[in-house]
């Protein structure tokens, strides 16, 4: 079994249960009222990666050590409106070096925070300016790209929002960070970071689920009431599938870009670094109680929290008014005039790229390869170079026992098929999971000059080998 090594410590997760409404009630009221949103030319936001406590249990007398912009888990959910300039002072307070990749977003190349690739890490003591301008809407977030499986892993993250211009009409407007850690019995982070099993498997699997840095608690709701649930995956590996008994969300949007409002076929699934919008009508009796459970894994099925509806409806009827976004001004790739590139990821356990696969392979480290080829650091030669202007076709194929959250810097893409078939709704992302063994075509207009990172967002897959850097000239 996949995850046999995994199931030991799953049998002792504490999906528990402290402060989540709170956190939740907060993160919505800031959205609502725009009380933490940055104004366009602002003065500089700062931020600080440092190392504190967090209390990630139920038990409120154990607190964990963290990594945390300014010392907490998650970081500030910045918030902005589409077009507004940003721009962020992060000081490194951390032992250890340090950037900041703002996830999702199509920025200049020297603010992506790939450390030697388009800056120099931000050493300890030292302070980095990012400026730029958010050109799309949508739910984004940031985090290091420097010894990422480790930072990310001791939660050095935190969302960011860009408003549309205008907002569809929502009674209110969550995120949820939904975070994954490995800890020990006494509620510390384990140190086991890059393990070998790790690598060659699933990546780094934890043991506590939190959402927005808390154990989850209910989340109150009220009948007719519209939420607008937005999903971030900031754990190393974990991929979650939710299911909202009693409810049917739909979904708004991919990685930050509108999407034909339809609901899931099945669970809501989102892989590592993906976010996914709902829109979700809270259509239960009140006083009711339903659970949304993460059914991802088979045989590993649990509660992560509830919806619980208090005794007074907020309006009698569902809201009328329309739940599509307005699309983002993004170029439309023009297939007849492509040009096609065949990506190949391979390696892993019982995967095809066997012990020496790329000229490292297991013998020096690197389980995992792309084309073939396992860099060993975030510096290489690029793997193809494109045009600027051209449309470019990829059709990744998935020949690993693995999933795959595959992910592109400074640009989104459409995902046109899947196995040859093309996809429902043509959507727009910037990290597509893969299933084992299947294939996926994307496609974009490679407009954004640069090297760009591409590479498999289980972070201790990118770590092992599988990434690649992409050149627009």
């Amino acid at each position: 079994m996949q995850f046999e090594r995994l199931s030991n410590l799953d049998k002792k997760w504490q999906v528990s249960r402290r402060g989540f409404m709170l956190g939740a009630t907060a993160t919505a009221a800031a959205a609502v009222t725009g009380c933490s949103r940055v104004a366009a030319q602002a003065s500089d936001i700062q931020l600080t990666a440092k190392a504190g406590r967090a209390r990630l249990l139920s038990d409120s007398t154990v607190s964990t050590a963290v990594f945390g912009y300014g010392g907490q888990v998650p970081g500030r959910e910045l918030r902005l409106r589409q077009g507004d300039r940003l721009r962020v002072s992060v000081k490194n307070e951390l032992q250890e070096e340090t950037t900041v990749h703002w996830h999702g977003i199509r920025l200049p190349n020297a603010m992506d925070g790939v450390p030697h690739l388009t800056q120099k890490p931000i050493k300890p003591g030292e302070t980095f300016l990012y400026d730029f301008v958010a050109p799309d809407a949508g739910t984004y977030w940031y985090h290091p790209h420097h010894n990422s499986s480790q930072q990310v892993g001791r939660g050095l993250y935190g969302p960011l929002i860009v408003e549309e211009a205008e907002p569809i009409k929502v009674d209110r407007d969550i995120t949820w960070l939904l975070g994954d850690w490995r800890l020990h019995e006494d509620g510390q982070i384990s140190d086991d970071f890059g393990n070998m099993h790790d690598s060659m498997h699933a990546g780094r699997v934890g043991t506590t689920i939190t959402i927005n840095g808390l154990a989850p608690q209910p989340l109150a709701v009220r009948t007719g009431e519209r939420v607008r649930l937005r999903l971030i995956n900031v754990a190393n590996a974990r991929i979650f599938g939710l299911k909202f008994a009693g409810h049917s969300p739909k979904i708004i949007a991919l990685d930050g870009q509108p999407v034909t409002p339809h609901e899931p076929s099945g669970a809501v699934l989102v892989g590592p670094a993906m976010r996914v919008d709902l829109i979700i009508d809270m259509v239960g009796d009140p006083s009711s109680n339903f659970t949304v459970e993460d059914t991802f894994y088979k045989g590993l099925e649990y509660a992560l929290t509830t919806l619980e509806y208090g005794g007074t409806p907020l309006r009698q009827a569902l809201l009328p008014t329309p739940v599509a976004l307005p699309p983002n001004r993004i170029a439309e790739p023009h297939l007849r005039a492509a040009t096609r590139h065949e990506i190949t990821f391979s390696g892993g356990m019982g995967g095809g790229m066997g012990m020496m696969g790329g000229g490292m392979g297991m013998m020096g480290g690197m389980s995992w390869a792309i084309n073939g080829v396992s860099p060993t650091s975030h510096t290489h030669e690029p793997m193809l170079t494109f045009a600027r202007g051209k449309t470019v076709v990829l059709n990744l194929n998935n020949d690993t026992a693995w999933w795959h959250p595959i992910h592109l810097h400074g640009h989104s893409f459409r995902v046109i098929s899947r196995n040859g078939k093309p996809t429902a709704h043509r959507e727009w992302q910037d990290t597509v999971l893969m299933p084992p063994r299947e294939t996926a075509e994307i496609a974009f207009v490679a407009d954004n000059p640069g090297d760009w990172m591409f590479h498999c967002h289980v972070l201790e897959h990118q770590a092992a080998g599988m990434m690649a850097n992409l050149r627009v000239a």
